[in-house]
């Protein structure tokens, strides 16, 4: 059975995905069309509900509980990975309501997390995450967050940090930062979303086990990237809550979910969140 697969070509999905793309494990007879985009790109083709399979920004997912299910395997979540938001000089929180920011897209969870931390921060402009950086230098904006290896590049650029929200999150919370998961059509049976949840989790055990395994299809996708900065994107995204969520991780998302609900950022669901 093939079932259409979305994910970006950053390489803590390049690692986690090889080894069931390219049939390193058992797939249990499942294959993939894959179909790479950035993360603001997958949460449209999700709303569209375009794919089967998809990586997703858990702010994206607040909307389409109805739709999709979480597998408790492929979250990228944990300590000290959150998003930052930056700028050329220091800006006072304080400040932030009358400054324009770049942000990564309408729908990721970088944006979810500074609408919870700084609700006033209005003025927001949807940028792809990589050209962050170059506006705040340019000046076309006054401040932007940054997600994926741009945190370990910003500061090579001149830049500063205005604050960390994944360390917001965590001293609020006391829980690590859910940024994304993979979830799966709820109209596929249920047996099927089960096997998908197992599979995935048996390709990041492979990619946990064998490290060297997947570095040319993280390579092919990430050129521009040092070895460097290609093992720390691993380290930070992907970790025990990438294989299980577990209970803490459960914790973590219900709790995110809870909290955009107390603030009026999204409407309260009674469906599942995660798949059976």
């Amino acid at each position: 059975m093939k079932l259409t697969l979305g994910y970006s070509p950053c390489p803590n999905d390049t690692f986690i995905f090889d080894a069931m793309v390219h049939h390193k494990i058992d797939t249990e007879g499942l294959e993939f069309e894959v179909q790479l985009g950035d993360v603001e790109q997958l949460n449209q083709k999700a709303f569209a509900n375009e794919l089967d399979i998809t990586k997703l920004s858990y702010h994206a997912y607040a909307y389409l509980i109805n739709s999709y299910a979480l597998l408790t395997s492929g979250s990228a979540l944990g300590n000290n990975c959150g998003p930052l938001l930056i700028a050329k000089t220091a800006i006072p929180t304080t400040e932030l309501a009358t400054k324009k920011i770049a942000i990564p897209g309408k729908y990721t969870t970088a944006n979810f997390l500074l609408s919870l931390a700084f609700p006033t921060a209005q003025q927001k402009e949807e940028v792809l995450f990589s050209d962050i950086e170059q506006q705040v230098l340019q000046g076309e904006v006054d401040a932007g967050l940054i997600i994926h290896e741009n945190r370990f590049t910003y500061q090579d650029r001149g830049l500063v940090k205005i604050i960390d929200l994944g360390e917001w999150w965590e001293q609020t919370t006391q829980l690590p930062i859910p940024l994304g998961g993979i979830v799966v059509k709820r109209t596929l049976p249920l047996n099927l979303q089960q096997k998908i949840n197992r599979v995935l989790r048996r390709s990041i055990e492979f990619a946990f086990a064998n490290p060297q395994a997947a570095l040319p299809y993280i390579q092919q996708h990430a050129q521009e990237m040092s070895a460097a900065i290609v093992q720390q994107h691993i380290n930070l995204y992907v970790n025990d809550f990438s294989i299980d969520l577990g209970a803490k991780g459960k914790a973590a998302v219900e709790h995110l979910f809870h909290t955009a609900i107390q603030k009026g950022l999204i409407e309260n669901n009674t469906v599942n969140i995660f798949i059976d």
